[in-house]
């Protein structure tokens, strides 16, 4: 037997299982950073290291779902609209390990004069995901109710929130790089390219959250 008994659970538990090790993931992020800030190299190598397990722990779940979800399961959503939402789902944990491959190719320092605003940004990035979470801690409970009813409704309105928050965080990356290059007469180029991509990174990650939650809003509009 595999991962999941599909004789004893729909697939709507076992996503939420790959949840859980996509905000394991995700939950590292802003220790990262500060580690960054702080010039804490050891503790940032330690919980890269926490993240590549988490990442990888979450392919294993997602790949099992792929491979053994009855094509013959009664399910109250079509079956590529849930394989959908777990590939957005799970590019969140890929992103998250896309960040600590750039935090740590070097012994990155991060620009003091912008390091409120790279955590302010951090945060607005983190904000995306928990809007997130709050929609989708509802996917079981939704699916024992064929995905309507006041669950629904409710569910509708964080995954607003999720959109609202990645809108803002757009505004707030734009923000960020202007103040970034504009430092170029103080950093090095290359490290200005780095935090370049660092941010563009964490726009994919609030970008992806943004997308797993349109991808639950396409669930309960089916």
């Amino acid at each position: 037997m595999g991962l999941f008994d599909w004789g004893v659970e729909s697939p709507f538990k076992p996503l939420g299982r790959h949840m859980e090790k996509v905000r394991a993931c995700v939950d590292h992020v802003e220790p990262m950073f500060q580690c960054v800030r702080e010039g804490d190299y050891d503790r940032l190598k330690a919980l890269t290291e926490v993240v590549f397990k988490a990442e990888h722990q979450a392919d294993l779940i997602k790949n099992q779902v792929r491979e053994t979800i009855p094509t013959t399961f009664s399910l109250p959503v079509y079956r590529g609209d849930l394989l959908a939402y777990l590939h957005v789902q799970d590019d969140l944990a890929d992103s998250v390990e896309d960040l600590a491959v750039l935090l740590t190719i070097k012994r990155l320092t991060m620009p003091k004069q912008i390091a409120d605003d790279v955590l302010g940004y951090v945060k607005g990035v983190l904000h995306v995901c928990d809007r997130l979470y709050a929609a989708s801690d509802d996917l079981v409970d939704l699916a024992e109710h064929d995905f309507g009813g006041p669950r629904a409704k409710k569910v509708l309105e964080r995954i607003g929130e999720a959109e609202h928050a990645e809108w803002e965080a757009d505004k707030m990356q734009y923000k960020l790089a202007q103040k970034l290059f504009a430092l170029e007469d103080e950093i090095r180029a290359t490290d200005i390219f780095l935090w370049s991509s660092i941010f563009q990174e964490l726009g994919a990650l609030a970008n992806h959250a943004d997308k797993t939650a349109d991808r639950l809003r396409r669930m309960l509009s089916r």
